[in-house]
């Protein structure tokens, strides 16, 4: 393992300086910093002209150039984005942060969504849900990324702020959606007639169940989960999680799960004192996020304890499935707090509080939970166009992996020793569904963090792929070469990182190989 970093380590340091070498001669041959001097109709446009050149040491040799570019780099010092005189630091440090919200989010959540509903349409092959999901993953692939953004504004944005201003959903409509729903998890399911008709009914009560209890609620107006929903909510992750990855037969970690969540709605009371302390009445306060990102490693130990205690057959299982429970049930907590400041933040926004543009509203204000709530608010739309584009791709892949993976062997093997269907799914076909996705995955979080230049114009979110078409616009050498050192930068960890994740799913790699 050591002398496999050292060696790609040193290899990824020689295709970095000669990408960097090679971009910057590229980069000093596109632009041209003296364009809009030579147009100029100034009277003193020679002596303009001779400042510039002197400012940015133009009559140097560009690979001298480099190289003295090269050495402030590495000193720390990315150098000055000339025309606006600002350091090149805080623009990048302000951009990357800005696209890694973008990217974190939409990457996950396209990852999670895509993989699950690949793998139910591979073990449905040929079924009408099968055909339904090709369907939907070519047309989601073949849509440009402008194009969906556009549409996301106008109905997604622009109609949901419309909606809130009389928000009720026509009981036929819900009707509608309801049945459309129990449709939907039939076709998933699948099964016999019988299983189908029970699938249809509970899915379509159980989503009518949900949208009345909104509409009754006035949930649109003061979206809070409370201790109720938090139990209920949090009983059906118990369930499922222990379903997926134990079974329901193994009663210790169903119970584990269980337990978690009943931890997490007794403790749902005094964490609202807790988090009603001065450190979250700051607006972007520092503190009270590495406060936040250590509640969430709390609850996952915690899981991990109470995994432990209940023990059973498999200790690990147990654990694993109450970490899991006891993690999402601190997620829907600390969602549950964002949103009880939704109805002022609402009315800051005069009613409209989903915003097209930016990825911040100016001079907001509030305290650390207006700031989240904004952040979040920002980054829906675009996430959603970066997920539907990436859900199609991940889709496909873990489905076209799935089918290859149950027509072998062992599978067969593990069914003929009589293993049930979700323990062959689960522990002998998943992990090696991943394998493909194991290099995919690191390098498309890469070029996303490149910057996702169309989603990021569309919405004027100040990203790295802005930040690089207008330093390049503005013939800004600096910020640019700080960009492609980071992002090849990143490239080349992405692929060491994606063998090291393909040796860990894989155990028939090795990386000393």
């Amino acid at each position: 393992m050591l002398s496999f970093l050292v060696r790609r380590t040193l290899t990824g340091l020689a295709t970095l300086f000669t990408a960097i070498f090679l971009m910057f001669l590229l980069v000093n041959r596109a632009v041209d910093p003296l364009d809009d001097l030579r147009q100029s109709t100034a009277l003193n446009k020679e002596q303009l002209i001779a400042q510039r050149i002197d400012q940015l040491d133009l009559n140097t040799p560009v690979v001298i150039r480099f190289f003295k570019w090269l050495w402030n780099f590495v000193q720390g010092d990315p150098g000055v984005a000339w025309r606006s005189g600002e350091p090149v630091g805080p623009l990048i440090a302000h951009a990357i942060g800005s696209t890694l919200q973008l990217v974190t989010a939409a990457t996950f959540l396209a990852l999670v969504l895509g993989v699950t509903v690949g793998i139910v349409s591979a073990l449905r092959q040929y079924s009408t849900f099968d055909y339904l999901i090709i369907f939907l993953s070519f047309l989601l692939y073949s849509l440009p990324s402008f194009w969906v953004a556009v549409l996301l504004k106008q109905w997604a944005a622009i109609g949901f702020n419309d909606f809130l201003a009389d928000a009720f959903i026509p009981w036929p409509v819900v009707a509608a959606i309801s049945a459309v729903a129990g449709v939907l998890w039939m076709f998933a399911i699948g099964g016999t007639a019988r299983r189908r008709v029970q699938t249809f009914l509970l899915g379509a009560a159980a989503t009518f169940a949900m949208l009345a209890y909104l509409q009754l609620t006035d949930w649109w107006q003061n979206p809070t989960v409370g201790p109720v929903l938090l139990a209920v909510v949090g009983t059906a992750i118990a369930f499922a999680v222990a379903g997926i990855g134990a079974g329901l037969r193994n009663r210790r970690a169903l119970f584990s799960a269980l337990t978690a969540v009943a931890l997490g709605v007794v403790l749902y009371f005094p964490m609202q004192s807790f988090f009603a302390l001065p450190m979250f009445g700051t607006n972007g306060s520092v503190t009270a996020t590495l406060m936040i990102f250590g509640l969430a490693a709390v609850s996952i130990v915690v899981g991990l304890g109470i995994g432990w205690l209940f023990a059973g057959p498999d200790r690990g299982i147990s654990m694993r499935t109450a970490a899991i429970t006891s993690f999402l049930v601190a997620a829907l907590i600390f969602i549950d707090q964002v949103m009880q400041v939704w109805g002022p933040y609402s009315n800051y926004l005069r009613g409209r509080p989903i915003p097209t543009f930016g990825d911040r509203t100016p001079n907001i204000g509030g305290n650390y939970w207006v700031g989240v709530l904004d952040s979040y608010t920002h980054l829906i739309l675009p996430t959603l166009t970066l997920i539907l584009i990436a859900f199609a791709a991940y889709t496909r892949y873990s489905r076209s992996s799935m089918l290859e993976v149950m027509g072998q062997d062992y599978i067969r093997t593990a069914r003929a020793k009589g293993l049930p269907e979700r323990v062959v799914v689960v522990r002998h076909a998943f992990r090696n569904t991943l394998i493909p996705l194991a290099t995919i995955v690191p390098i498309d979080v890469i070029t996303l963090i490149g910057g996702a230049i169309i989603t990021e114009a569309v919405f004027a979110r100040p990203g790295m792929g802005q930040l690089f078409i207008q330093s390049l616009g503005g013939a800004e050498v600096e910020p640019v070469m700080a960009y492609l050192v980071i992002t090849a930068t990143l490239a080349i960890l992405a692929n060491i990182i994606a063998d090291i994740i393909y040796a860990a799913v894989d155990p028939r790699i090795r990386l000393e190989a």
